[in-house]
């Protein structure tokens, strides 16, 4: 890939978060989760704000994502307001979920007319009653990527503030993973960082990736960073 060249891609994000169960401003019955800290090798007090960062709504049925992108759009023009949504599956001990990750939602207050919006195009919410408190759970989300190449197999994300990309040489485990970002950490003298798994499609073949959250993010600190991970991949 050209250097700077910014392009479109489909792919996946594995990633462990806090979550809890919420029961208010809802459509009755639903239910929806949303994450405590986002970001939880990164995320502080101080940059908690009142509006819904990561909703997880949990869905009657494993939809394809073209539909629940259809929908999205559709409802976005007849809406009037901004919102990204994407597919995701979150496992909470022996139970999976199928659901629709909101993200950029402006106000509590919108998410039951979300959902019934959604409804009327099609998707429909599993109606249970389930309560979770502070569940460290695996999340596995299906989305598009908007990047851009700062620098060789290294990505910023242009939708995403302090979000940013760079690729391994293989596919790791999720728990070959977890071993690997701890003895990056461990050695790491930078600012502090959040990292998730993932992969997207382009020209061809399957590139391996690991996403990495700082308001630090810079072509020379992920480079430096891509190539403790590469070192401790090869340790």
């Amino acid at each position: 890939m050209e250097q700077n060249k910014r392009f479109e891609v489909f792919g996946t994000l594995t990633k462990t978060e806090t979550i809890f169960t919420i029961d208010q401003k809802i459509l009755q019955g639903t239910l929806v989760f949303e994450a405590l800290k986002p970001f939880p090798d990164y995320f502080n007090d101080a940059a908690m704000t009142a509006k819904p960062m990561y909703l997880y709504l949990a869905l009657e049925d494993q939809y394809p994502l073209e539909d629940i992108i259809r929908a999205s759009q559709k409802i976005q023009l007849d809406f009037n307001v901004s919102f990204d949504a994407g597919k995701g599956f979150l496992r909470i001990y022996d139970e999976k979920y199928n659901v629709l990750r909101i993200r950029h939602l402006e106000d509590y207050n919108l998410l039951e007319k979300l959902q019934r919006s959604f409804s009327g195009n099609g998707i429909k919410f599993l109606i249970r009653s389930k309560k979770y408190k502070d569940e460290l759970v695996k999340i596995r989300i299906i989305k598009f990527y908007d990047l851009e190449e700062i620098a060789e197999k290294i990505y910023l994300d242009k939708r995403e503030k302090n979000h940013a990309y760079f690729e391994i040489p293989s596919h790791l485990s999720w728990e070959e993973f977890e071993v690997l970002t701890g003895k990056v950490k461990n050695n790491w003298l930078e600012s502090k960082f959040d990292a998730a798994m993932g992969a997207f499609y382009y020209d061809g073949r399957l590139h391996e990736i690991i996403r990495i959250y700082s308001d630090q993010i810079g072509s020379e600190y992920l480079q430096d960073l891509r190539k403790l991970y590469l070192s401790k991949i090869n340790s």
